[in-house]
């Protein structure tokens, strides 16, 4: 049941910068579909802390680090006392499975409504 973005004329994208993505023939496109909007692509400042970070550890969460304690106790700073707890999770579908096993087990129901 999954679709592909443009089946009929299929992107091959190469390289992306900023908010735009080009495709093999330097064509831009405006990209509104993954998960960097709010900085983009190869932005100098992500893409010095993400290579900081790899020189040092290139793992993810699923192992103990102090980092991921500092940054759960920044983040909950921001935020009213009754939001103190953090899941750090992979992805949006990883965290909509967990916001689902979460619900059902608050309510002790296994029901769903979803929307298309």
């Amino acid at each position: 049941s999954c679709k592909v973005f443009f089946a009929k004329d299929p992107l091959k994208i190469v390289r992306a910068q900023g908010q735009y993505m080009f495709d093999e023939k330097g064509e831009k496109y405006l990209d509104c579909i993954n998960n960097v909007a709010h900085v983009g692509h190869s932005h100098p400042s992500v893409t010095k802390a993400a290579t900081k970070q790899m020189e040092l550890l290139n793992t993810n969460s699923r192992f103990l680090h102090d980092n991921l304690v500092q940054y759960a106790q920044r983040l909950t700073a921001t935020l009213p006392e009754k939001l103190s707890v953090c899941y750090f999770v992979n992805s949006g579908s990883e965290a909509n499975d967990l916001a689902l096993r979460l619900a059902r087990q608050h309510r002790g129901h296994q029901d769903v409504i979803t929307l298309e």
